[in-house]
């Protein structure tokens, strides 16, 4: 047992100084996608302690400090209503991360098991399911989740679901494209050749290809997924109040007031594009490091 516990400590021990070796890798050869990663981080840790950082309850009200401008209390003013912008824009990062994250997730995981199948088999089957992702790309994205939302109504999961359509199709074009380069490989008519299931070849073979990509596609799409979900909540379809997001503080700054005040446009605004950019900045690092293409040529 004390031999047991010796070896899994050390494995452990080994596990952890490859991972920051791996850390330390990226960031000497991709600053900037490293502080970005750092920047996301925070955000991250933010959210999901946002009772904490958060100095006020973001749906507390005062009335009497409705519209004031930021002072050395409340350092980003008050909204219509007398909330603390500060905490609502902490507590909006939640929702924003939630709908981002998640609905990537599940969008690309769904268009990439669709552009692998496509991929790989190839036939009728790949010239109709291509047919119907391009009329699916076709549309706007903010289109395609508005309409979306009109059908299902408003609410978290109903944004979650809206945004991962509209995310289908682009895992369907890049994974496709990757399982249709790797099905051509020597390796891959050889586990043919000895038998193996079209199934088992596909899983064991052609998936692990496409895990890079799969990667690639998810940094590089959360931060569209943001701004989808914030511009839904602009135009008062997205969450609904009183829950804070990013988008549903700039629509109802801009709809309650036909010179709307600074400090309610700037602080969400500024979170959105704090955000997004770190997010498209480290996912452009990612794939980098991940595509060998890229790989090659940094090499030479």
């Amino acid at each position: 047992m004390q031999t047991t516990s010796a070896e899994a400590a050390a494995t452990i021990t080994t596990s952890g100084n490859s991972l920051l070796q791996t850390l330390l890798r990226f960031a000497r050869n991709k600053p900037l996608g490293a502080i970005m990663g750092t920047i996301i981080v925070l955000i991250v840790l933010m959210s999901v302690f946002a009772e904490f950082v958060a100095p006020y309850d973001p749906l507390d009200t005062a009335p009497l400090m409705a519209r004031e401008p930021p002072d050395r209390v409340h350092w980003m003013g008050y909204d219509e209503v007398g909330r603390d912008i500060l905490s609502r824009v902490i507590f909006g990062s939640r929702v924003s991360l939630i709908v981002g994250i998640t609905s990537v997730v599940f969008g690309t995981t769904i268009g990439s098991i669709w552009g692998l199948a496509s991929g790989y088999l190839g036939g009728k089957f790949d010239l109709v399911t291509q047919r119907a992702v391009e009329v699916w790309m076709s549309f706007p994205s903010l289109v395609l989740a508005l309409s979306l939302l009109v059908v299902l109504g408003a609410g978290l999961h109903t944004v979650i679901i809206a945004v991962a359509f509209t995310r289908v199709p682009y895992g369907v074009r890049v994974i496709r494209s990757v399982a249709i380069a790797v099905k051509e490989f020597m390796y891959v008519d050889a586990a043919r050749s000895v038998g193996s299931s079209e199934l088992r070849v596909m899983m064991r073979h052609v998936l692990p290809n496409c895990v890079a990509p799969f990667l690639i596609i998810l940094t590089a799409h959360i931060g569209t997924a943001i701004v989808v979900e914030a511009s839904l909540g602009f135009l008062g379809i997205g969450i609904p109040p009183p829950t804070a997001s990013w988008g549903n503080m700039l629509g109802s700054a801009v709809g309650q007031a036909i010179n709307p005040h600074w400090w309610r446009i700037i602080y969400p605004g500024l979170a959105i594009v704090i955000t997004v950019l770190s997010f498209n900045i480290f996912g452009d690092a990612i794939r980098d490091v991940l595509d060998p293409r890229l790989r090659g040529s940094e090499a030479q």
